[in-house]
């Protein structure tokens, strides 16, 4: 098994942290759309949805989707990242990108070249095979064209050709659905379409895995959603977190409040030593850290079965109310580790760094990631709509209050989009 990590564990060179390679502010304040935009925007595009696809291997990975780039377009899958900002995909002088379609910018009217190119050398802490230590190159092209999902083109936007990856997956790249100055998000939110998008990351078995931008479907769920307000001046998707349990149980370290990043690009958990070893110690303890791939942990493969607990998160909703948030049993082991195939992975990973919550959370609600009003909500996911879901879906944006109201083989297609965000600004 494999999965993604963050930006911050992903670039660990093996002489220590990469410290140029640094994002710009994402600000969360700056997001707040004026009224009397809002009211221009209601006119704007509509919602629209699509269709997504899990990629399992032994757990779930990632969950990607069709778009369109260039004019005439030419479609590609890629991976909806919370995480990240930019559009990254192959270009034809990407030889060896055999497994995937590659962008022909001379078959495009609306392409530009903008001349740039990068190199980006870093080292993985990709999953259990190994966790740290292997230096790749990603080299990519800066261009800009039209870029367009689900029907809703987004004109004259920048992006990243890759003309030389380290590896290939069942997907194309990634699409960052952050909120920046010149995004993809950003340019659909400025030609009308509600400041909101919304996630539903089936999980392996299921069917009815979306994206739907500009609004919610409401199909999916049951339940009141419940929002919770985003950190003010925080660079990404960040909600404070009350408290901690397993199984109603909890530790001191666990009941002070904490930043929990959300990100649809990261399939588990990674989280800072002291929380994780916290963590474990509740569930059992037998789970022990790998010090054959430091930062991960395990317990004999033998014993996954009696598991028997749940991860839950206290949160306060936007209205004072406390919710909690819970990942079942089922995703404790995310497998076995290549190199011990009786010891099971378990998933979080522990590393000094922001607390990052992925899919093994996400994909049991319906998320909506709320940039209008600055807030993220969680529904518990009606599992017989999903299932079922296949057509006669109802789409709404939001209404009143909430008016404009996600680690697979392949680490670049996280680690790319927060590396390179000033290169297209420069």
């Amino acid at each position: 098994m494999k999965f993604f990590v963050s930006l911050w564990l992903a670039l660990l060179p093996l002489s220590g942290v990469l410290g140029t390679a640094v994002p710009s502010k994402y600000v969360l304040s700056s997001r707040q759309i004026p009224k009397r935009a809002s009211r221009r925007f209601r006119r704007g595009l509509s919602p629209s949805s699509v269709s997504l696809e899990d990629y399992f291997n032994g757990t779930d990975l990632q969950w990607f989707g069709s778009i369109q780039v260039g004019t005439p377009p030419q479609n590609f899958t890629v991976v909806f990242d919370t995480g990240s900002f930019d559009l990254e995909i192959p270009g034809v002088s990407c030889t060896s990108c055999t497994n995937q379609n590659k962008f022909n910018g001379s078959a495009s009217s609306s392409f530009q070249d903008l001349q740039s190119q990068s190199t980006i050398t870093f080292a993985t802490g990709v999953g259990v095979d190994p966790v740290v230590n292997n230096d790749y190159q990603l080299k990519l092209d800066g261009v800009r064209d039209t870029i367009s999902v689900g029907g809703l083109a987004a004109p004259n936007i920048s992006f990243f050709l890759i003309t030389h990856p380290f590896n290939s997956d069942p997907f194309d790249g990634i699409l960052g659905l952050g909120f920046t100055v010149g995004s993809f998000f950003q340019s659909l939110v400025n030609q009308g379409l509600p400041a909101l998008f919304s996630l539903y990351l089936a999980p392996q078995g299921s069917e009815g895995a979306e994206l739907t931008l500009g609004g919610i479907d409401s199909t999916k769920f049951n339940t009141a959603m419940q929002f919770a307000k985003v950190q003010a001046n925080q660079d990404f998707w960040n909600v404070s977190s009350s408290s901690i349990a397993v199984n109603g149980q909890t530790a001191t370290v666990l009941q002070a409040p904490q930043s929990l990043t959300f990100d649809s690009g990261t399939s588990n958990l990674v989280f800072p030593p002291d929380i994780t070893e916290a963590i474990y110690g509740l569930i059992s303890s037998d789970i022990k850290p790998n010090s054959a791939e430091p930062g991960t942990y395990g317990v004999a493969c033998s014993e996954v079965p009696s598991l028997n607990a749940s991860i839950e998160f206290t949160f306060t909703s936007t209205s004072g109310t406390l919710f909690n948030l819970t990942i079942p049993s089922s995703e404790l082991s995310v497998g076995p580790f290549i190199s011990n195939t009786s010891l099971c992975q378990t998933l979080i990973n522990a590393q000094s760094g922001p607390a990052i919550v992925g899919a093994s959370l996400l994909k049991h609600y319906y998320t909506t990631w709320d940039l209008g009003n600055q807030q993220l909500g969680f529904a518990a996911v009606n599992t017989s709509e999903a299932t079922n879901s296949t057509s006669g879906q109802s789409i709404q944006s939001s209404s009143s209050k909430s008016t404009i109201a996600n680690y697979g083989k392949n680490l670049y297609f996280v680690l790319v989009p927060f590396v390179l965000l000033l290169a297209l600004q420069a």
